[in-house]
């Protein structure tokens, strides 16, 4: 067992320890984070809309709440969709703004400037104007792949153009706010030089714009990102980078977030007009089915640790037990400790994973609601389960019965790293008469 855990902590420090860091302090995934973060406030709010919009009651109910809740919304779908379609719906106008200001500021850019240029850039290649109106069809999710890159390109343009000194440099006597928008001209030229016609070439030879061909070329990624492996292996690599002292969550969050936002507005324009949501791996299933009391579903252990024989253990439950209920684990993860610690590894590993496979099974047999709002992460299991299956109450059952498999795998796991404690504790207290009796001679 020992020389197992060491080789298992080998591999861990020289191969998964130094990607994981390089992956993590990466320009482009902190920016790709940083633009989804900045978005996520507008979206939790639009997805609450689309959920008063379409109340969880049958069409033709007759309860006396219920009707009057549905012959409201039916009655004004139109303004009640407004916040909706202003938020949620423009979704990629935040992100673009947010990738582009994270990543000026990365590049020592105004970013204020670099943000708006982003915006304009993605405008540029995914907004077609005709007949005096903009097309709206790639503001929201279908967007999110061509946000990211038009975002990414315009400000590393804007950046190389100002490292080679290609700008238009005012005196010091004229106003910074000026002085800044006169050095972004030669950016803006640039960019609506190369990224109009690229457009227009790409719609020439494909009869699809940019963002079309973008998705069109990127379907198979998306669908494959729907699937129990994808799920299994993005909680594999988060589960071993947290397990080595890394913030997997935010590095596999980082990377996913664009396949959960294209997701999630395929399954809201499904509820929409009615039909069968086509996915199920979104960010609700992530946050409400693996991480129940945060990264690793830890909320059963920290249940089990405020019955632990171990003094020690016991003092970290009670400091984790509430934190916990909010999906904040830390105490939990370095206080025990769950990272680096070989008896605690294999549920630590496995419990999200047979958690991923079980809510995944149910919802393919029908048996679980599927996500259509965006929650917190914060929230509280079970409520946050119902809150993005559009309060349904099947996720209520499944995140019990969650908890419950947690508790079975981690319990014998427990026991285990309690008697080694305890026996650690019993060779020191052994030890320590004869270390007196040294001293006092």
């Amino acid at each position: 067992m020992s020389s197992l855990y060491q080789s298992m902590v080998t591999v861990i420090e020289q191969s998964i320890t130094p990607l994981a860091g390089r992956l993590g302090q990466q320009k482009y995934v902190i920016a790709i984070r940083d633009g989804f973060t900045a978005a996520l406030p507008f979206m939790i709010i639009g997805s609450f809309m689309l959920v008063f919009i379409f109340p969880p009651f049958s069409a033709d109910t007759t309860i006396g709440f219920a009707r009057a809740w549905l012959d409201f919304s039916q009655t004004y779908r139109e303004q009640l969709m407004l916040p909706f379609n202003l938020s949620m719906g423009v979704m990629t106008f935040f992100i673009s703004v947010g990738i582009g200001a994270s990543l000026g500021r990365q590049f020592n850019l105004d970013p204020v400037m670099s943000g708006l240029l982003a915006f304009m850039a993605f405008l540029l290649v995914a907004a077609p104007y005709a007949d005096g109106k903009i097309s709206t069809q790639y503001l929201s999710g279908q967007g999110i792949f061509t946000a990211l890159i038009t975002s990414i390109y315009s400000t590393r343009i804007y950046a190389a153009l100002k490292e080679h000194k290609i700008t238009i440099r005012l005196p010091k006597e004229v106003p910074t706010g000026v002085a800044r928008s006169f050095e972004i001209l030669i950016p803006v030229v640039v960019i609506i030089g190369t990224l109009h016609p690229l457009n227009l070439f790409i719609e020439a030879q494909t009869g699809m714009i940019m963002p079309q061909a973008i998705m069109h070329l990127l379907a198979p990624l998306v669908s494959a990102s729907d699937s129990l492996p994808a799920i299994l292996l993005s909680v594999l690599l988060c589960q071993i980078f947290w397990f080595s002292g890394i913030h997997g969550s935010l590095i596999v969050t980082g990377i996913m977030n664009p396949f959960w936002m294209t997701n999630l507005a395929a399954n809201q324009a499904a509820l929409a007009a009615g039909t069968a949501l086509p996915h199920i791996y979104l960010q609700g299933f992530w946050d409400h089915y693996l991480l129940i009391g945060g990264v690793g579903s830890t909320l059963p252990l920290a249940f089990l640790l405020l019955r632990s024989k171990v003094t020690h253990l016991r003092t970290i439950g009670k400091m984790g037990i509430v934190p916990s209920f909010f999906n904040i684990n830390e105490p939990i993860l370095f206080g025990a400790p769950i990272i680096m610690n070989p008896l605690l590894f294999i549920p630590f590993i496995c419990v999200p994973m047979v958690n991923a496979i079980l809510a995944y099974t149910a919802t393919k047999l029908g048996w679980l609601a599927q996500v259509v709002s965006l929650t917190p992460w914060t929230t509280p299991a079970p409520i946050g389960a119902s809150w993005a299956t559009n309060w349904a109450f099947s996720p209520v059952i499944m995140c019990v019965i969650c908890m419950v498999v947690s508790t079975v795998i981690y319990l014998p796991f427990l026991r285990a790293y309690e008697r080694s404690l305890q026996k650690t504790a019993e060779e020191k207290e052994a030890r320590t008469p004869l270390t007196e009796t040294v001293t006092s001679n």
